[in-house]
């Protein structure tokens, strides 16, 4: 709540401002106006530029799990039974370990009896290749399964030859979303990074051949969003879609994805969009795809994501602490990764996060 902050107090916490995001403005315009500081935990990283304290990690294994829960769950919805529907949602598990032996569990009743063949080849994609992808791919790893590549995909659908009985996972990288516009120019990430409006989309070609999208990377306006809602209601209006679930772990609404139009909650965790007639029902009933869009997945992991968080956080409590906020910005005397993180100080936004400024009147 805006009125929570009080005047003058060091605040460290996830924010949710730095893509300028038009739902956090008022409350960074209230921070600004009682002259506090803000650190925030995403941007607390070291001189390459990468983060040293996250929930990633835990937000795919607990995206992964609740994707698998929802498959079997969509599926029975379906009229299909599989080995899927006899796990619980993240939160349900008293440890991650335990979520995770239910798993090797469907996972040998796969290897054993095999899945449905209307639903094979059963194919999961990731987008992204970090902490959360990783995460996500831990759990996927637990069953039966095999690695292909993005073009390998595209020849599995179809194919009377596969066994039943193993699930094919795709690893998508920045260059199989997104190409330069020119066709005579070569994919370089860098120069994606600085100048996305050169590039567009190219992983719509793979969605008719995922079961499972795990939507595992970090993503802006400025680049081409994953998967449009025009393109589902080509696929559907075409009958070639085979996508059942999306586990938007990334869950930025209207965002990459764009049919995740919000988050969820937890208790209340997935709906099914309809590209047909573009409206959402939440739950797990209904024409359309499924999508798992809790946007506080961590959560669903307590201990273990509490327990991997303050690991990396206390290091730093002790400074952030003792620390002398009221010297200039260009003086205060706090841990570089720290340093870097600060978006607010004395109320003002810090140099590296001035641009923020543009989205305040939004």
């Amino acid at each position: 709540p805006i009125d929570f902050f009080e005047k003058g107090k060091t605040y460290i916490f996830f924010s949710h401002v730095i893509k300028g995001q038009p739902y956090n403005m008022p409350m960074l315009k209230a921070m600004m106006e009682k002259g506090v500081n803000l650190i925030e935990y995403e941007k607390v990283t070291d001189e390459l530029g990468r983060r040293l304290i996250f929930f990633g990690k835990f937000a795919g294994l607990a995206g992964m799990i609740n994707s698998l829960w929802a498959m079997g769950y969509r599926l029975r919805a379906m009229g299909l039974e599989t080995p899927f529907a006899k796990l619980r949602q993240s939160h349900k598990y008293d440890s991650l370990e335990e979520a995770k032996e239910d798993i090797r569990k469907v996972g040998m009743e796969i290897a054993a009896k095999g899945l449905p063949a209307e639903i094979c080849p059963l194919t999961i994609g990731f987008t992204g290749y970090g902490n959360v992808s990783q995460g996500a791919q831990e759990i996927a790893g637990l069953l039966p399964s095999m690695e292909v590549s993005p073009e390998e995909l595209l020849t599995l659908k179809g194919r009377n030859d596969l066994p039943n009985n193993v699930i094919y996972k795709t690893v998508f990288k920045e260059w199989d979303l997104s190409q330069p516009n020119d066709s005579n120019a070569e994919f370089e990430l860098q120069h994606y990074y600085g100048y996305p409006k050169e590039y567009h989309n190219v992983f719509e070609q793979y969605v008719p051949h995922l079961s499972i999208l795990m939507n595992c990377m970090y993503w802006a306006e400025q680049y081409p969003r994953i998967l449009t809602n025009e393109y589902l209601k080509k696929l559907f209006i075409e009958g070639k879609n085979k996508l059942s679930v999306i586990g938007d772990v990334t869950c930025d609404p209207d965002g990459s994805i764009q049919c995740t139009h919000k988050g969820t909650e937890i208790e209340d965790p997935v709906f099914v969009y309809n590209p047909l007639t573009d409206e959402a029902t939440m739950g797990f009933e209904g024409e359309g795809v499924l999508d798992m869009a809790v946007d506080i997945l961590p959560s669903e992991l307590p201990r273990e994501s509490s327990v991997a968080f303050s690991n990396a956080l206390v290091g730093y409590v002790k400074a952030i602490a003792a620390a002398n906020y009221d010297v200039p910005f260009a003086d205060l005397d706090i841990p570089g990764p720290v340093k870097r993180a600060m978006i607010l100080h004395q109320g003002k936004l810090t140099p590296d996060y001035e641009y923020i400024s543009e989205h305040l009147d939004n």
